[in-house]
């Protein structure tokens, strides 16, 4: 089965990059998915130099003037990117015969937020509180991620994985989070709905009454943040509609035109450059993320919630990733399932697996979940991520893979 490992840029740098390739080559995979542009994080990588790596918004290249000279927003350069690592991983790898894939975050950038917050979620009440969450609505924003995916591509990669290329949740909206009001889903879900004039425009181009619908949510979470009980429950469309009623509903779904059409001009763009485009959905994040327990619903049928047409995306895009982030393999079965249905079988699906801790305990359960994978219609099992777990973990590939050593 086809698959990668997912790598960071600041992997390499620590180990090398002869190692790192080398390394996952023994593994029996023979792609790799470097993060080309991330986010800023924390994190406790077990091999790293420090141990704990602390990463920052932006690209590891120099953002080309020809793209970007006449756009108001620009990604930050990353710390080394003057050195151009891309270039060097996408040469050892094509020694070794080995795939490249860039991995891209699009919308979820708090440096270019706090610099512009008109480009970000615009709120019920008028605020600006989620900086870090770049509205995919907004013209400025469109051109931004047009040309991310357009210099990403110039790199030779087999592929454009793009994440974050739809709304986010409440939970993206800054770097630590302090709630101390018990919100309940379905009222984060409507605090976190985007009512910038943008977004509101294009619900009414689609016949829906978006002041309304911004009235509903704020009389909804403002009574909440008062001390209302919260809501409890997942969030479905039918509980949405008796919480919020059918105008609240029908702007969430609009927001599907705003992500369907962002993501076809991508997909046309990396195309353009000679690659084509992985669209990322990030709704298996958002259900599994914390500790591999995803609540009942299907990430496929959740995507809405995000904006994420999958049906319609599996029209326009040749390749979908699938976060698969639960420890039960049945559920990865399932998950895996519904969004081959979604998307058609003519389109490649890729499925994301955490090797190790809260989804992982064991070799047998990988395995479990890969040949769960396969029999669901997957074409690849990527691995996330070669820095964020200890070498143990990371050995477990091969034995789930079927690989003989």
């Amino acid at each position: 089965m086809d698959g990668s490992v997912y790598v960071y840029v600041e992997d390499v740098r620590d180990e090398g990059i002869g190692q790192v390739l080398d390394r996952i080559a023994g593994y029996g995979v023979r792609e790799v998915t470097v993060a080309a542009a991330g986010h800023g994080a924390r994190d406790v990588t077990p091999h790293g130099a420090s141990r704990v790596t602390i990463r920052f918004d932006g690209v590891h290249f120099t953002p080309p003037a020809d793209l970007f000279g006449n756009l108001r927003l620009a990604p930050p350069a990353q710390p080394g990117a003057e050195g151009e690592p891309l270039a060097a991983l996408r040469e050892a790898a094509a020694d070794r015969g080995m795939a490249l894939h860039g991995w891209t975050v699009f919308l979820r950038n708090i440096t270019l937020g706090l610099a512009n917050p008109d480009v970000t979620v615009h709120d019920c009440f008028g605020g600006r509180g989620f900086p870090a969450a770049l509205c995919p609505a907004h013209p400025d924003v469109r051109l931004y991620a047009v040309a991310l995916a357009r210099s990403v591509a110039r790199h030779g990669v087999a592929s454009v994985v793009a994440e974050s290329l739809h709304f986010g949740g409440f939970a993206q909206g800054y770097q630590q989070e302090r709630c101390f009001v018990p919100l309940g889903p379905m009222d984060e879900f409507l605090f976190a709905l985007c009512f910038c004039s943008w977004c509101m425009r294009r619900a009414a181009d689609l016949g829906v009454r978006a002041d309304v619908a911004r009235e509903e949510c704020a009389r909804i979470v403002g009574g909440v943040l008062d001390g209302d009980p919260p809501a409890q429950g997942e969030v479905t469309r039918a509980a949405l509609t008796a919480y919020a009623g059918p105008e609240v509903v029908a702007y969430a779904r609009a927001r599907s035109e705003t992500v369907t059409s962002l993501v076809s001009e991508v997909s046309s763009a990396v195309a353009a450059e000679g690659s084509k485009l992985t669209f990322l959905d990030g709704t298996g994040h958002q259900k599994g993320y914390a500790d591999g327990l995803p609540p009942a619903g299907l990430a496929a049928h959740d995507a809405w919630q995000f904006g994420v047409d999958l049906v319609a995306l599996g029209d326009l895009v040749p390749s979908f990733g699938v976060l698969a982030y639960a420890r039960d393999a049945a559920r990865v079965a399932d998950d895996v399932g519904a969004y081959r249905r979604s998307v058609g079988n003519d389109r490649e699906l890729r499925v994301v697996l955490r090797p190790g801790l809260p989804d992982t305990d064991s070799e047998d359960r990988l395995a479990a979940k890969v040949r769960a994978v396969r029999a669901a219609g997957g074409d690849a099992v990527d691995f996330h991520a070669y820095g964020l777990v200890p070498y143990s973990v990371l050995n477990r590939i091969p034995g789930a893979l079927g690989v003989k050593g």
